[in-house]
């Protein structure tokens, strides 16, 4: 059974072998028994199916409803009267869950988790191989958000920017339904290029 690995650490091509989610989803949905000495299993943050299919697409209510559950039970809180092994089960696991719910709740890290599952990663200062004309799109909206002030000004640009990540991860999407990791790989680096003019606008917001 593939389990789930922090985004830090590369999968092996014997831990994505089964071609699902199995790491996050667990393959079966129960708990795992605490056992310090063994191998960390998370339980299931997706629906407890056979080798489901590690694709892009996933329901987010689900996804939500499925992280909530296992906290419940997992959050150290509902270990204090526990064993010391049981204590650090939980906050290994509850640690892990929170990871893997991070990453797959956003479009995002969910396609470079996809992608480095794959084997493929996106290189840092790649600007060389991304559309002249897209660049310049960036250019200008970076050159609007700097010369601004205006609150009104900044808002349209923060709803310009995020009709443009949601037009990107449709993209993307079908990028991933076709098993085309290079179109997904080039959708990914302008997706990261539009998170960091997000990041800029929320550091400009005025705080209420």
């Amino acid at each position: 059974m593939w389990r789930w690995r922090p985004r830090t650490a590369a999968p092996t091509a014997s831990a994505c072998s089964d071609g699902g989610w199995g790491g996050v989803a667990g393959g079966g949905g129960g708990l795992p028994s605490p056992s310090p000495s063994g191998p960390v299993t998370p339980p299931a943050l997706l629906p407890p199916l056979p080798r489901s299919p590690r694709t892009f697409r996933l329901d987010q209510a689900e996804l939500q409803r499925r992280f909530r559950s296992l906290q419940r039970r997992l959050h150290p809180d509902g270990f204090g009267q526990s064993s010391q092994a049981e204590r650090e089960f939980s906050e290994q696991h509850s640690a892990l869950v929170n990871e893997a719910y991070d990453t797959l709740r956003r479009p995002l890290s969910r396609g470079l988790y996809l992608l480095q599952l794959r084997g493929v990663e996106l290189q840092t200062g790649a600007d060389s191989e991304a559309d002249p004309e897209f660049l310049s799109e960036i250019m200008e909206i970076n050159e609007k958000l700097a010369a601004t002030d205006q609150e009104d000004a900044r808002a349209e640009l923060e709803v310009h920017i995020a009709a443009k990540q949601e037009e990107l991860a449709k993209d993307v999407a079908q990028a991933f339904d076709q098993d085309d990791l290079q179109k997904a790989k080039r959708v990914l680096a302008k997706m990261k290029y539009f998170a960091n003019l997000e990041e800029k606008v929320k550091s400009k917001k005025i705080p209420s």
